[in-house]
């Protein structure tokens, strides 16, 4: 068996920044174990996996691809880098040639629109609630945010950008938590090196085998409905403060939210199996 794969920098404008995700573009659908082999050897944030889709056989508007993701440990129900590192390995190396194309996954349809060299994903909203965190988050950050709020993973509003680009967190009890992953986020400051943003934040999943995620488009769909009521803005200029570091253009659309970033190719061939 030989499968096309790409290796793709995503809300990234040059190699070695953002965050790679595998594309594996698949004729049908094999064993999930397989998945998850090549998932783990791949030893990327997430794979994603793709087969083509009969036309109007979608969810809700008609899908042209079936899509999935795999982190090397575990499979999950939403992936934002590496849904767009799939459109761009279509539009870049396979010939896409329509504005948009739509994925189905097990979070509903997924449409990435193609404008200029920006690529939009359209995503289903997760506004974070006021919950009762558990008692290893706030330990495991290894300093205390001034408010947290839950969706599918912990929000945890500081301050300061500086307190979370400081943050050190003890990987091991962040791992015990019972949510996916735990989102850190604060106001974007002043900054030097690059215009100021509305705001920044860091991912943090060691459950399911990401200690850190370079760039996560997934913790916007509840980082942007809950910036958008606090700044009172529905359009918003995003970084993610990891190492590698990347940049999101978001806009609040109701039950939606459109997170829009750049991908680069790094390396594309062939899985032999």
């Amino acid at each position: 068996m030989t499968i096309p794969f790409w290796h793709v920098d995503a809300f990234a404008g040059k190699a070695f920044t953002g965050n790679p995700a595998g594309v594996c573009l698949m004729e049908e659908w094999p064993a999930p174990s397989l998945m998850q082999g090549i998932a783990a050897e791949n030893n990327l944030p997430e794979t994603a996996f793709l087969v083509p889709r009969p036309a109007g056989q979608g969810t809700g508007p008609a899908a042209d691809f079936d899509l999935r993701w795999f982190t090397p440990s575990v499979e999950i129900d939403l992936c934002g880098h590496a849904t767009l590192a799939a459109a761009h390995v279509l539009i870049q190396h396979r010939g896409w040639s329509r504005p948009a194309v739509t994925f189905s996954s097990q979070s509903g349809p997924l449409v990435v629109e193609a404008k200029d060299d920006i690529l939009v994903l359209d995503f289903p909203s997760r506004p974070p609630l006021p919950c009762e965190p558990v008692g290893t988050l706030v330990k495991g950050l290894g300093a205390r945010p001034m408010e947290i709020l839950g969706a599918r993973d912990y929000l945890a509003v500081f301050a300061t950008e500086e307190e979370v680009r400081a943050l050190s967190p003890d990987m091991a009890l962040l791992s015990r938590i019972d949510r996916m992953g735990v989102i850190a986020t604060a106001p974007g400051a002043a900054n030097a090196s690059g215009p100021r943003v509305d705001f920044v934040s860091r991912f943090f999943a060691p459950g399911v085998g990401i200690p850190e995620d370079p760039v996560t488009g997934s913790s916007h769909c509840t980082l942007v409905p809950f910036w958008a009521r606090r700044l009172r803005r529905t359009k918003l200029h995003a970084l993610q403060v990891s190492p590698r570091g990347g940049e999101l253009f978001c806009e609040d659309a109701g039950e939606r939210v459109k997170i829009g970033g750049r991908a680069v190719t790094y390396l594309g061939g062939e899985i032999v199996l």
